[in-house]
């Protein structure tokens, strides 16, 4: 059974202090690039969905401005008789 050396301690506290640093460096730079592609996907999708909401909003306007335009005939089912009780 080996026993674990100061020197591969050391050695390896010192890869973890540079991987650390080096992932900091490395989000200093790239948070921004990645932060800014999201905000722009996320801005296209709400502007696709106001506009998609927006075109069924015109189509439910023209489709009632539509049955407005045309009257419909009444249907006419016969003259209306008054009646009167009698006692």
């Amino acid at each position: 059974m080996e026993m674990a050396s100061f020197n591969g301690f050391v050695k390896t506290l010192v890869y973890i202090v540079l991987f650390w640093y080096l992932f900091k460096f490395l989000a200093k730079i790239f948070a921004p690039i990645i932060m800014k592609k999201a905000m722009n996907k996320m801005q296209e999708k709400m502007q696709d969905q106001f506009n998609q909401q927006q075109n069924n909003q015109n189509t439910q306007n023209q489709t009632k401005s539509a049955k407005e335009e045309i009257p419909r005939e009444k249907k006419k089912v016969g003259e209306y008789v008054d009646y009167e009780e009698l006692d």
